[in-house]
């Protein structure tokens, strides 16, 4: 259950959950610039293709909202907190979104508490 209703969040924000939620590659690819890139502790995803490859794998552990614990957005910037279940397991996720041209431009992500 999220401490957040989803649907009055940022636009870039809802359709990412939804499209993570569905499992969907190219619902979640749709949320991307062709020029994104995704910065993991694991490393650096830099371009439409490599983030395609790095959200194929994540995919494959089944990600699921539990709750989102903080949320604070800007013009185009949105920074979350939120448990996670990947393999069914609870996670500690945290991140940024930084939005251009109602896409996702930039983007940091982690896990652990």
């Amino acid at each position: 259950m999220s401490t957040y209703d989803i649907s009055t969040l940022h636009p870039v924000f809802q359709r990412q959950m939804e499209a993570l939620a569905a499992l969907d590659i190219d619902a979640v690819m749709k949320n991307y610039t062709d020029d994104a890139v995704l910065l993991r502790f694991e490393g650096v995803s830099e371009g439409i293709e490599a983030v395609r490859e790095t959200f194929t794998g994540y995919l494959t552990l089944k990600p699921a909202l539990v709750e989102l614990q903080e949320y604070v957005e800007t013009d185009d910037t949105i920074f979350y907190r939120a448990i996670m279940n990947l393999n069914g397991e609870p996670e500690h996720a945290f991140g940024t979104l930084v939005v251009k041209d109602g896409r996702i431009w930039r983007q940091t992500a982690g896990f652990g508490s």
